[in-house]
């Protein structure tokens, strides 16, 4: 499980594909700490650790399920990506309660300035759209964000001057794809109704 609150920022160093997709990752974060087999979600997507080194990587195996519901087939060498390790019993929930099982892509559709803040409006596949409501939660490539807007799939998020510096959002542009994980509750509550 993770909040959704960016702690690191990653840089791609080296993808291969073996079968599966195996990613070579550059971090902040002290490696030594980090055990083979610890979950790390990168762009919002929970992978396992399966090698580190010292001097600052770890490397993850991706599964072919896992790419095509994903962007991790865009990552190649040099690409920044949002970084963020498990919770921990007694951390800070800082963000929402977030699984790192990406439900779909989200696609950018208009960026605009908007005071000190960006406002960026994403298109929601279809079938997710349903789940996201105004003022609700989403992660959007690993952060924890809240809705301001929905307009059929279309829905609106602002961007704050430290979240665009403490995360990859500095860098969004019109016809990204992003990792798109829905409020779980919402989930949950529209299974519910299911049954009425």
């Amino acid at each position: 499980m993770f909040t959704g609150i960016v702690t690191d920022i990653g840089r791609i160093i080296d993808t291969k594909v073996t079968g599966d997709l195996r990613a070579r990752i550059g971090t902040g974060y002290d490696t030594t700490r980090i055990d083979i087999g610890a979950s790390i979600a990168c762009d919002g997507v929970c992978l396992t650790v399966v090698a580190l080194g010292p001097e600052g990587w770890f490397d993850v195996e991706i599964s072919g399920e896992t790419v095509s519901k994903t962007n991790l087939s865009t990552w190649a060498p040099g690409k920044r990506i949002n970084l963020e390790r498990a919770l921990k019993v007694g951390d800070e929930l800082g963000g929402h309660i977030v699984s790192g099982h990406v439900d779909g892509l989200a696609e950018v559709v208009a960026v605009r300035p908007e005071g000190g803040s960006v406002r960026v409006t994403f298109r929601a596949p279809e079938g997710l759209a349903k789940f996201i409501a105004p003022k609700g939660s989403v992660a959007l490539n690993g952060t924890s964000l809240t809705v301001n807007e929905v307009a059929g799939r279309d829905f609106g998020v602002n961007f704050i001057p430290h979240t665009q510096s403490a995360t990859t959002w500095g860098e969004v542009a019109v016809g990204d794809l992003v990792n798109l994980e829905v409020d779980t509750m919402a989930r949950y509550v529209a299974r519910l109704r299911e049954y009425d």
